[in-house]
């Protein structure tokens, strides 16, 4: 399950939080996989995806809005993107 892997990476210290960290990671780094909340603004969405498409990695959409998801990385604020390090 999608938040099963977003705590083990949490517990492991290998995952990025925010849409600007991740994309300057996407853009140097190769991610093991980019998750992003299913309210995300359409412009960031396409942007992501476009990287995902041109550095050929897996991209997942939290079904959960971004609220949800900084609870699950526990925060007390959204987070609209999450990047998994391999």
């Amino acid at each position: 399950m999608l938040e099963e892997e977003i705590k083990n990476a949490m517990k492991a210290k290998k995952i990025i939080m925010g849409y600007r960290r991740s994309l300057k990671f996407i853009k140097s780094n190769k991610p093991k996989m980019v998750i992003i909340a299913n309210n995300i603004p359409e412009k960031m969405r396409k942007e992501i995806e476009n990287h995902t498409k041109v550095f050929n990695f897996e991209m997942k959409i939290f079904e959960g809005d971004s609220k949800k998801l900084g609870m699950i990385c526990g925060k007390p604020y959204p987070v609209t993107t999450i990047v998994i390090m391999e």
